[in-house]
């Protein structure tokens, strides 16, 4: 109790202290409020929720990509039952370099392979189980994709992350919960301290019922210390702790999309408790209002990852050839994941031989070229210099002369807190200011599309922030029609 009331004190004197003061006093990923804070005190200090090192690194990303191959790829399935045979996994003409070439070349910063889907089998030579590449005929049974896959990433300098299923339908210990959890650390230990640097452990929510019928219990706390203490630079996503899922998987981000949130995965009966007392979920619109803080008695910095497939199933399917996400689908969805202050996972499975097939590698050729021809010329003379703004504040960018834009990038520096919660974009055309665009949340970073315009100037408001925003860059870009070949 008295160490919750000097916490307390020491918050009310961060509240009182000038701007100047308390520049330097921030809280890293979490904030526990005292009972003693007024409603204005709890939105005050939520500005100063930062994220950790690790995070930071994570959302600087911006590209990364899923791979999903396993037994699925050879049964046509999107989830096995777990009694396939693993005679079946046999990839003909397997090439992790080509994996990560394509998907660096698009622009992508990391790879996260599906090491264990809810089928249980392992595309590794695990000690735990026999459902495993060994047991394949693939390399005579001494292949190991997650090795490959490893190698390839460091090779070319790309960073690596692994999904393990938490669900095994095959293994014949789930349900009996200490037994699985014994197992699943012993799988999670394996793939930590055998393949090098790991820089995302992804854990899937889905719990299905076990043979015998019970329900498994999943021991999350555990599962966090074991990759906290052998992967210390790994974030963990989707029921870890670092990175949340966006709730939906269509690409799509929220308009006004929190980093600083009371949502927490529902790794235990109080966190449940929590966040039905506070009625949010991952699926939540709002995971961050005013009225949502002041109800609240923790806090996160808690970012956002947008994961989609680039086709319509999550494994490679041969009749999804003609299927692969256009173009112009792809721009959109980085607009919507990346423009709204999320990293986007972007699922590529690569086909039977173990190669991405030739449709989804042109389709991510045109990605990255677009995305490189979009952003390769700034349009604005001086939106490089850090600006401090009030609530009200308004500053001018000149255009570089007789440019067209149609495209704004907002970015605040996260590493003091995400505050922006309202601004417009204007453009001085014809001698007076026209509205180009206005939004909510700002973050890492946003991107805000419109018509073809051809400004002297833009000035940008900031119309409200939970306390002195920092903006980081200010940018103009001009986003060429998308030709109709790469529809």
């Amino acid at each position: 109790m008295r160490n919750n009331f000097v916490f307390g004190i020491l918050l009310l004197l961060l509240l009182t202290t000038s701007c100047n003061q308390r520049a330097n006093t921030y809280f890293e990923k979490k904030l526990t409020f005292p009972d003693i804070l007024t409603s204005d005190q709890k939105v005050k200090l939520s500005a100063y929720i930062v994220p950790t090192q690790r995070q930071y690194a994570w959302q600087q990303l911006e590209l990364t990509a899923f791979i999903h191959f396993g037994m699925n790829t050879f049964t046509g399935k999107e989830w096995g039952d777990g009694n396939e045979d693993p005679a079946l996994f046999n990839p003909t003409d397997f090439n992790a370099e080509q994996w990560v070439t394509v998907l660096q070349q698009a622009g992508f910063k990391m790879i996260i392979l599906t090491a264990k889907h809810h089928d249980g089998f392992c595309l590794w030579p695990t000690q735990t189980t026999s459902h495993s590449v060994a047991a394949s005929p693939w390399r005579n049974g001494q292949g190991d994709v997650v090795r490959e896959v490893s190698e390839a990433c460091n090779k070319y300098d790309i960073k690596f992350g692994v999904y393990l299923s938490p669900w095994d339908r095959n293994a014949q210990s789930y349900g009996d919960s200490p037994r699985y959890n014994d197992m699943f650390v012993k799988q999670l230990t394996e793939l930590l301290t055998q393949y090098g640097a790991i820089d995302e452990v992804w854990l899937d929510g889905a719990n299905g019922e076990a043979p015998n019928g019970k329900k498994q219990e999943y021991d999350w706390e555990r599962y966090y210390n074991v990759i906290d203490s052998l992967q210390p630079g790994a974030v963990k996503a989707n029921m870890g702790d670092d990175v949340r899922w966006v709730g939906n998987e269509n690409g799509l981000g929220r308009e006004t999309e929190w980093s600083v949130t009371p949502l927490y995965p529902e790794i235990n009966e109080s966190v449940r408790s929590e966040n039905e007392r506070l009625n949010i979920s991952h699926t939540a619109e709002d995971l961050g209002s005013r009225e949502l803080i002041k109800e609240s008695k923790t806090l996160y910095w808690n970012p956002s990852e947008v994961d989609v497939s680039i086709r319509p199933g999550w494994f490679y399917h041969p009749e999804e050839d003609d299927k692969v996400k256009s173009l112009s689908q792809l721009i959109e969805i980085y607009y919507q994941s990346v423009g709204m202050n999320s990293v986007l996972l972007l699922n590529v499975p690569p086909d039977t031989r173990g190669r991405i097939h030739e449709h989804d590698a042109e389709r991510l050729r045109q990605f990255g070229n677009y995305l490189s021809i979009l952003f390769e010329n700034e349009l604005l003379i001086d939106g490089e210099m850090e600006w401090k703004a009030r609530t009200g504040a308004s500053r001018e960018y000149m255009v570089r002369k007789g440019e067209t834009i149609n495209t704004v990038l907002l970015q605040e520096d996260i590493r003091k807190g995400q505050r922006v919660e309202s601004f417009t974009v204007e453009g001085w055309i014809n001698e007076e200011w026209s509205s180009l665009a206005e939004g909510t949340t700002i973050g890492y970073k946003r991107l805000l599309h419109f018509g073809d315009v051809v400004p002297e100037k833009i000035r940008v408001t900031i119309h409200g922030t939970r306390d002195i925003s920092h903006i980081l860059k200010v940018g103009a870009y001009y986003a060429p029609p998308l030709a109709t070949d790469q529809e």
